[in-house]
């Protein structure tokens, strides 16, 4: 079984100077595919070429510029950056660009610097690429660097390959190992149902409530500091668009560089709380062994719809909760049930089976008009959920 363990770097000013130099080239490279295939399939659509020679594969291309690139003295920059990881890039454009026309996704955009997510990818080719020590690793082109967070990474771990990311200013390595499947076989306890909501970030079965952490002091601190960073970043643009006029603006731009980074920092620190906490939420969930656990699926893209709780949806990372569980279930041998989203676990009535049709968002408590039951409208939901008898395994 394959596992990747993410850890940040501590690199010196001179690997600081390659990595960012690699990721300059792998930005231009995945850019430069794009624009070529938009130039084919434009000529293809002016009759200028057939139809077989409006697409360029990642094969011809890499072939394209190691032979009438790369010799060109302007071009000769592109091999201080490792070939591996060259190909990547351009493997990348391409799978994004086949998804495209399956109707899969849309049109790839082109990667900005400072703005798009970029990697260095390096496979294990020789027995000293990837060799894993407790303060530091060696990565193939970039040697030893070392790590902030020591013994994370088991230092007999069989590597396959890695990635190397830059994020806030920060550097941070992916490394995919080779690692034993155990599954843990303990004995279970009753099963369990999971209803999300904005309220409370999880209300259980038995009445266990994992409270919302976007309503904590914390992040409310961290969200109007947020806000007051980026009223000063667009003060910064307005003022660079005055400054261009009469041609002073460099050290403007320096600026407007600096408080980007402190932006970017901020939204990283708010993600990482978030993460953090769903770590701690799905670890607690299968720490109480459940014989299985059930989930609704949610419709967050219909959601995302209401402007007055879009914000608040795209903050509990649903999707990331059901990702994590689904892969801690697999590890503990629980059954993940999902319920479909039609599935009236709030109206429906965990008493006698009554549906309360007129039931409103507003309504906090349930009541049953016909078996007079009173209880939590989050907490009946829950119920219904673990004991429906409709669902999927994950």
């Amino acid at each position: 079984m394959q596992r990747a363990y993410k850890v940040e770097l501590k690199p010196t000013k001179q690997q600081i100077q390659k990595i960012n130099q690699s990721l300059g080239i792998c930005r231009w490279l995945y850019n430069t595919y794009l624009a070529k295939n938009q130039s084919l399939y434009q000529d293809f659509k002016d009759g200028k070429l057939a139809k077989k020679k409006a697409f360029m594969s990642a094969n011809d291309f890499d072939k394209y510029i190691n032979n009438e690139v790369k010799i060109l003295e302007e071009y000769k920059w592109i091999n201080d950056c490792g070939s591996k990881a060259r190909k990547k890039a351009i493997c990348n454009a391409e799978v994004s660009f086949k998804k495209f026309f399956k109707g899969e996704a849309q049109f790839p955009k082109f990667k900005k610097k400072g703005k798009s997510k970029v990697g260095l990818y390096f496979p294990k080719n020789n027995k000293t690429d990837w060799k894993i020590e407790r303060h530091r690793v060696n990565i193939p082109t970039l040697k030893w660097v070392r790590l902030k967070e020591f013994g994370y990474i088991k230092t007999h771990a069989k590597v396959i390959n890695g990635t190397v990311t830059e994020q806030a200013g920060r550097y941070y390595v992916s490394i995919v190992c080779e690692v034993n499947e155990t599954q843990n076989n303990k004995p279970k306890s009753e099963p369990l149902g999971i209803d999300l909501g904005l309220k409370d970030f999880a209300i259980m079965s038995n009445q266990i409530a994992k409270k919302n952490i976007n309503k904590t002091l914390r992040v409310k601190k961290l969200e109007k500091k947020l806000k007051r960073e980026q009223r000063r970043l667009s003060r910064k643009y307005e003022c660079l668009k005055e400054q261009n006029k009469t041609k002073k603006g460099e050290a403007t731009r320096q600026n407007i560089h600096k408080q980007v980074v402190k932006v970017q920092r901020l939204h990283q620190r708010l993600a990482n709380i978030r993460t953090d906490y769903i770590n701690k939420c799905v670890a607690e969930i299968v720490e109480q062994k459940p014989s299985s656990i059930t989930i609704e699926d949610l419709n967050v893209k219909g959601m995302m719809k209401n402007r007055h709780l879009s914000k608040a949806v795209a903050q509990q990372k649903f999707y990331e909760f059901r990702v994590k569980l689904t892969d801690k279930c697999r590890q503990n041998n629980i059954e993940l049930r999902v319920v479909d989203r039609w599935y009236s676990s709030s109206k429906l009535c965990s008493c006698c089976g009554n549906i309360k049709k007129d039931l409103k968002l507003s309504d906090r408590v349930y009541i049953c008009n016909e078996c007079g039951l009173i209880i939590d409208r989050d907490i009946q939901a829950s119920i219904n959920l673990r004991e429906a008898k409709t669902y999927k395994i994950a």
